[in-house]
């Protein structure tokens, strides 16, 4: 199957990503069940009680219909017909609502989210959309499901927060096949249906983005929320003393530069978080927790300095840290 992420979000797990920290003592709960499988280019796996099993097939299908939409490494997916369209087309309702958060996403966070960068991406050597525009999200527009654009050569890339809405759709999946309690991790982004079957918030890792360090910080997933990670490891490179990511600082057209390694937001929905996310670890080291702050985003920073790994924690993420 063609990845859907990549170009922009691949491998969370091996870039700080949150993980699901190891459940403890279920001999009073119900028996824990793992059940797990690939999609878009990572893995997915969802934790909760006994009998997952049987909607292996289901998830599986709906993954594969987004994949079909809006996967950019696919060239029969409506995003890369899009591309190729001279001034756009028609789009699903589910498409228009993803596109629709990423521009309003895109205009709250003055364009250090901008699903136009894919060109820009694979300029520095990490996605599929070679050919384009220079970015401009100003040049999307949106309106009673035309997707438009004012340049016949500007290219759509949602995979900064696509990923995102896979999750919520795939969590809204299992609540519609009766599942209360459980906690779903697609490629390192979590959220949580209910509460851990002992009865507790489920216990999530926040993994250190720097080699030979394991956990910097562990975080209490409330019921109903999720958490996203953006960072440089998994894409990324480190060529004469300086590391090289693959989410791009649309302003000055090439990759985050500064100390910030990692940015883990925490949302209602995984859909939020993870264009947060990406907009924050995109604004760069000071200009992320300003923007944190200014929309009030719950957001862990994780900055590699000379001696340690510094944290700094916005909105309300410091209340659900241990």
């Amino acid at each position: 199957m063609q990845r859907l992420q990549p170009s922009r979000r691949a491998f969370l797990a091996g870039l700080g990503a949150a993980c699901a920290a190891p459940a403890l003592g279920h001999a009073s709960a119900s028996p824990i069940e793992d059940l797990s499988g690939a999609a878009f280019g990572t893995r997915w796996q969802l934790t909760g009680p006994s009998g997952l099993g049987q909607s292996r097939q289901s998830i599986e299908a709906l993954f594969a219909d987004i994949d079909c939409e809006m996967s950019p490494w696919r060239a029969d997916s409506t995003i890369s017909r899009f591309n190729a369209s001279n001034s756009g087309m028609p789009v699903s309702a589910e498409m228009s609502r993803v596109v629709q958060v990423a521009l309003d996403l895109a205009s709250r966070s003055e364009g250090a989210f901008d699903p136009t960068v894919g060109p820009l991406v694979a300029r520095w050597g990490f996605g599929p959309i070679e050919q384009g525009a220079a970015p401009d999200w100003r040049n999307l527009s949106l309106q009673g499901g035309q997707l438009g654009k004012a340049e016949s050569d500007l290219t759509l890339d949602l995979c900064g927060i696509a990923k995102g809405r896979a999750l919520d759709r795939a969590v809204d999946l299992m609540r519609g096949q009766g599942a209360e309690h459980l906690l779903f991790d697609l490629g390192g982004e979590l959220r949580a249906l209910g509460g851990h079957p002992e009865g507790r918030d489920w216990r999530v890792a926040i993994e250190s983005p720097l080699p030979g360090q394991s956990v910097a910080a562990i975080l209490h997933l409330p019921a109903g929320m999720a958490v996203a990670t953006s960072g440089v490891s998994a894409q990324g490179y480190v060529l004469n003393g300086r590391v090289w990511g693959h989410i791009m600082d649309p302003n000055r057209a090439g990759p985050v530069e500064g100390r910030l390694r990692a940015v883990s937001v925490l949302a209602p929905d995984a859909m939020t978080a993870d264009g947060w996310a990406t907009a924050l670890f995109a604004a760069g080291d000071e200009g992320g927790p300003d923007l944190a702050r200014a929309h009030d985003v719950p957001a862990l920073f994780l900055y590699e300095t000379d001696t340690a790994l510094c944290r700094v924690v916005t909105g309300g993420m410091g209340d659900v840290l241990a």
